[in-house]
């Protein structure tokens, strides 16, 4: 009976990202955090064990990368396969949904990283501007 119900409420809901009590808002944090971008799109590439996903994504700290990770996890967009030997085997992966996510977020990095130059030069134009009006 009490997974009808929770299956009905989950039904009913009507996401909208723009509304401030909205589910979506927080999903769409884990997932765009610098953070979980980094991570969702390195677990693209394949199985990673923790020291390995934090050496593949550089300037994380340790803290911060098992955060995100139990936070994607729990919205259930990356899988926590932990064996039990000693020590631990602890292995992260992609679920379905987080590989859509991480396609998407893919295509997102393609593009901003082939926009660099243009960024590049916009930025040394806008300086150039604000320092001819302070100076």
């Amino acid at each position: 009976m009490d997974e009808e119900r929770i299956d009905a409420e989950h039904d009913a809901l009507v996401a909208d990202v723009f509304s401030a009590a909205c589910a979506s808002r927080t999903l769409l944090e884990h997932v765009t955090g610098r953070w979980g971008v980094l991570a969702l799109v390195a677990l693209d590439d394949g199985v990673f064990r923790f020291n390995a996903l934090r050496r593949r994504v550089q300037g994380v700290s340790e803290k911060m990368l098992a955060q995100t990770l139990q936070a994607l996890e729990r919205d259930g967009f990356v899988h926590r396969d932990a064996r039990p030997t000693i020590p631990p085997h602890v292995e992260y992966s992609l679920t379905p949904a987080g590989r859509e996510v991480a396609r998407r977020l893919r295509e997102l990095i393609e593009f901003v990283e082939a926009a660099v130059p243009d960024a590049v030069a916009a930025q040394a134009r806008y300086d150039e501007a604000k320092a001819r009006i302070s100076g």
